[in-house]
């Protein structure tokens, strides 16, 4: 069924909305982004002041380029790997439309789901950023204290953990639009590990360049199309 579901996202890739959903996603990451850097570059400035003294030199004049130049080079660092978890969750915001654009398609004479508001959106989406960053963070740590003792943990903790968040994510947004949100809660849980090994499908090309951009269009098509096959199970 996952399989089935995966390939049929993937046969609609094409479609427009899907094409509009990834710019506004991509592009509003990059504005955020370089906004960030800008913000971060001048308060470097501001807090760096025009001269600084320093023991044995004295007043010096360039220590504030030097600190812009290197706050520059620490955001494109730290854009690596915040690029992917921000523009994710920026392009959950419009992940509706992709639901939309799968049941349009596939499953013509549903009845019109329900709405989900522009600030409810919003507040799901940054939740869902603190939560993914946060997770990945920890996951880091963990990983660095289990290397010398399991090296292969890495990986099964990055698919495992990032499966289990995108599954959690991508069905609940499927879901809610036609069952609300307590009762894709209450099916997230009934049915936790055909979620959790279809997120994991989901995270595996995550640390592929470029091609990590669609996963979250790629992962809302796809759990629509579960959601559904779910339901036709159930009755």
């Amino acid at each position: 069924m996952i399989v089935h579901a995966f390939f049929l996202a993937l046969g609609q890739i094409g479609d427009r909305r899907f094409r509009k959903v990834l710019l506004l996603g991509v592009g509003l990451t990059l504005a955020l982004l370089i906004a960030t850097t800008a913000g971060f570059v001048w308060l470097i400035e501001t807090l760096a002041g025009d001269t600084v003294w320093l023991p044995v030199l004295g007043d010096v004049t360039w220590v504030g380029d030097l600190l812009s130049v290197g706050s520059v080079l620490l955001m494109l660092v730290l854009s690596v790997f915040l690029m992917i978890p921000v523009a994710s969750a920026i392009t959950s915001m419009f992940l509706d439309e992709v639901a939309q654009a799968v049941e349009d398609r596939h499953y013509p004479m549903l009845p019109p789901a329900m709405q989900v508001s522009f600030g409810d959106a919003l507040k799901d989406t940054v939740n869902f950023l603190g939560v993914l960053i946060a997770a990945n963070l920890g996951a880091l740590v963990v990983y660095l204290i289990l290397t010398p003792v399991l090296p292969f943990a890495g990986p099964i903790i990055f698919y495992g953990m990032n499966g289990y968040l995108l599954g959690r994510e991508y069905f609940t947004l499927a879901a809610m639009r036609r069952v609300g949100r307590d009762g894709a809660r209450e099916l997230r849980q009934r049915h936790s590990r055909t979620i959790w090994a279809a997120g994991v499908l989901m995270a595996l090309p995550l640390s592929i360049p470029l091609l990590n951009l669609v996963i979250p269009i790629l992962g809302a098509a796809t759990f629509t199309h579960i959601y559904h096959m779910l339901g036709d199970r159930r009755a």
